[in-house]
């Protein structure tokens, strides 16, 4: 067996976007949304905002240096994205950390033609970037960028466009996404295209165009993409593919973000709020806290029962205290039922038999009921109240519906709320006691052992699950937890008919 996956650290290197949607701000949101751990050296201060660029500022590349070896130094890197790169010297600072350091997945958008059109890097640099071109796994252009690099005029039609792109694959040894963004009509198609052999491999890519105009960052959000789900997979196709999913997810969310008066950003993590909300999930700890504390109100109604008041004063009615036992006997044939159902149920074989042996244990507790306190033919002639009787269904239903985790949330509150009022109970016994016998029960370690392990199973079950799931099992909990303290009420109830005839 295999353990979990790593997480993919991945470097972004590139240039900032201070409302979000683009530079090293969008490629930290697209790791993070595709499984990757995102860090991020910035090598230009862009002033710009979703209606276009004010201003850059480049800062002196001995400090982007510094910037790279401090995180090369420390961090084993596992993919690099490199984004809007400014100048020559900027370009080749960054080719000579990529020869020093190696990293294994090097994905390269090469930024060279801002949306205008216009060109932002001289010549120089334009030349600096095709050399570093060589050194990435995977380049990112868009089709006025792949047409710099390949030193072609640019492609007017798809097919144009991936004929381009090999070319570019087979010049620069490299691969190649070929993007259809810039191509009008309603199809969005990309390819992979593989030039470095001898036959051109390409692998396409169908999509269709989304009306909107929340597409700024799109090309830095799907470069960093690439680069956390090949990290993940180590397989290009897939991560392509995946990519392209979760951006056009992405791109269908963005208007609802309402950020910017122009070509507002994606959303990048509206997939992950959809599926997985933002709600925390709690420790196996801090459900049992919250669980407890959320039928306060019921533990002190139990508290304050005239039945348990008598029970451990001794002031308790004979004849109501072998009414309690007789329902409880009867509950007790179907409860151990249920915990073979939940025995049955369980997803391994420690739960199984922490169900099963609980199931035994309530049958000889039943069993003891016969010898002790009530004959046989007063426990035939017992007729279920209606209280016992809707405790019972509520179970059974729970158990029908073979719904594991909900089951035992259902089932916990016979153990907890009787152990808790049990233990006080025993505190009260002395030799002389009308009902000594039945408090020192209470006192059972071996009955207290296996309520703490009740609440850890059902707390830790809970844990893992998802919200709605965990509300389902909380619900149950208190349902079951209203029902004991009926229960316990129904003894001394002015409604309480015999139950023995």
């Amino acid at each position: 067996m295999t353990g979990p996956r790593r997480v993919p650290r991945v470097l972004s290197i590139a240039g900032t976007d201070p409302t979000g949607g683009a530079g090293i701000q969008a490629d930290l949101k697209s790791i993070a949304a595709n499984g990757g751990y995102g860090m991020a050296v910035v090598t230009a201060l862009v002033a710009q905002n979703t209606r276009g660029v004010r201003s850059v500022h480049v800062p002196p590349v001995a400090f982007l240096a510094e910037q790279l070896d401090s995180v090369s130094d420390d961090v084993e890197i596992d993919a690099v994205k490199i984004g809007m790169l400014a100048t020559a010297d900027v370009i080749r600072a960054v080719r000579e950390w990529l020869d020093r350091v190696d990293p294994p997945v090097v994905v390269l958008d090469p930024v060279m033609v801002a949306t205008s059109g216009d060109r932002l890097l001289d010549e120089d640099a334009e030349e600096a970037l095709r050399q570093l071109s060589s050194r990435a796994h995977l380049l990112t252009p868009n089709i006025p960028e792949l047409a710099i690099l390949a030193d072609e005029p640019t492609a007017d039609d798809w097919t144009a466009v991936v004929a381009q792109a090999a070319r570019v694959s087979a010049r620069y040894g490299v691969r190649v996404l070929a993007k259809g963004g810039h191509l009008a009509g309603a199809d969005l198609p990309d390819a992979l295209v593989d030039a470095r052999g001898e036959a051109v491999a390409v692998a396409e890519f169908p999509g269709v165009r989304i009306d909107t105009t929340n597409t700024h960052g799109t090309g830095c959000s799907l470069s960093s993409a690439l680069a956390a789900r090949y990290a993940r997979s180590s397989d290009w196709i897939e991560a392509v593919g995946e990519s392209k999913r979760w951006l056009a997810e992405s791109i269908r969310h963005g208007a609802s973000l309402e950020v910017g008066s122009g070509h507002g950003p994606v959303s990048h993590l509206a997939g992950l709020w959809e599926r997985g909300g933002t709600v925390t999930r709690p420790t196996a700890d801090e459900v049992e806290t919250d669980w407890w504390e959320d039928i306060r109100e019921i533990r002190a109604g139990i508290d304050e029962v005239s039945f348990l008041q008598g029970l451990g004063d001794g002031t308790l009615d004979r004849s109501a205290f072998l009414w309690y036992l007789a329902q409880d006997a009867l509950y007790l044939r179907d409860y151990s039922r249920v915990l073979a159902a939940a025995s049955g149920l369980a997803p391994t074989p420690d739960e199984q038999a922490f169900w099963a042996g609980a199931a035994q244990g309530a049958i000889a507790a039943e069993l003891q009921l016969h010898e002790s306190w009530l004959t046989p033919d007063a426990l035939e002639a017992v007729r279920p109240s209606e209280t016992t009787t809707a405790y019972l269904d509520h179970l059974l239903a729970c158990a029908a519906r073979g719904d594991y985790a909900v089951l035992i949330a259902a089932l916990l509150p016979c153990f907890w709320l009787y152990q808790d009022v049990g233990t006080r109970l025993s505190a009260l016994s002395h030799p002389e006691h009308p009902y000594v016998s039945w408090l020192d029960t209470y006192a059972d370690e071996a009955f207290a052992a296996s309520t703490r392990r009740a609440i850890d199973i059902v707390a830790r079950v809970a844990a893992a699950e998802g919200e709605h799931r965990r509300a389902a099992m909380r619900e149950a909990f208190r349902i079951s937890s209203a029902h004991e303290l009926a229960f316990f009420a129904a003894p001394t109830s002015p409604s309480r008919a015999s139950a023995l005839t």
